[in-house]
């Protein structure tokens, strides 16, 4: 005698899922296919729920990313020993913000967007504006000596890993190499002199002494 079907299950809610779940597979969208992918529609799948369910943590993209970076910087951002001395302080705390997000590929795009603060960075920020008001800075031109700093780490983070990626993409020379091998001397002796050690020299890392020379700066003209 046949079985009689069994009771069709009517649909129910999806699947309830944590902000951690959220972060984790926001952070494999981003390291595996960049940032661009992340959406939230191709979250959504990722976690096998609905962009509806997302925004119960996060109401956009936006947000999902200031998320990353705080998750990011939890997780990366240690604390350093300060020395005594405020100007140390400052490039001591710099120092270690740039450590830790340039070992990040996909930071290099979220940086691009200036108001995204991690919470967990702020303990840095205190301490650079702290250590400049000590030097004689005003609270106010701490403030603006903080956005220096955070500009020349940030974009320095950002030239250096555009500039190596498209070293990685084309054995071509890049143009500026070409526009380098044709100088005239007569117009541009300082750069023709320096044109065949230009890229090697504009390789190096000098991060901490850009850093040095303008916390120099501030500390003086503040």
């Amino acid at each position: 005698m046949p079985q009689p079907p069994a009771p069709r299950k009517a649909p129910g809610r999806p699947p309830r899922i944590s902000r951690e779940e959220v972060v984790g597979a926001a952070r494999r969208i981003v390291a595996e296919e960049g940032v661009d992918r992340l959406t939230m529609r191709r979250l959504a799948a990722e976690i096998g729920s609905t962009p509806m369910a997302l925004y119960h943590h996060v109401r956009n993209k936006e947000e999902l990313l200031v998320l990353l970076l705080d998750d990011y910087a939890a997780r990366t951002l240690h604390r350093p020993r300060l020395p005594a001395a405020p100007r140390e302080r400052v490039v001591v705390a710099a120092a270690a913000i740039h450590e830790a997000l340039a070992a990040c590929p996909w930071i290099v795009e979220v940086l691009t967007a200036d108001d995204l603060m991690s919470a967990s960075a702020l303990w840095f920020v205190e301490q650079i504006v702290d250590g400049l008001i000590a030097c004689g800075l005003t609270p106010e031109r701490a403030v603006h000596g903080y956005r220096a700093i955070w500009y020349y780490t940030a974009g320095e983070i950002v030239v250096r890993a555009t500039a190596a990626r498209r070293r990685a993409d084309h054995d071509r020379p890049t143009y500026r190499e070409r526009v380098f091998g044709d100088l005239d001397p007569g117009e541009l002796p300082r750069l023709a002199g320096l044109a065949e050690r230009w890229a090697p020299l504009t390789a190096e890392d000098t991060y901490l002494d850009g850093l040095r020379a303008l916390v120099d700066g501030l500390v003086v003209t503040g």
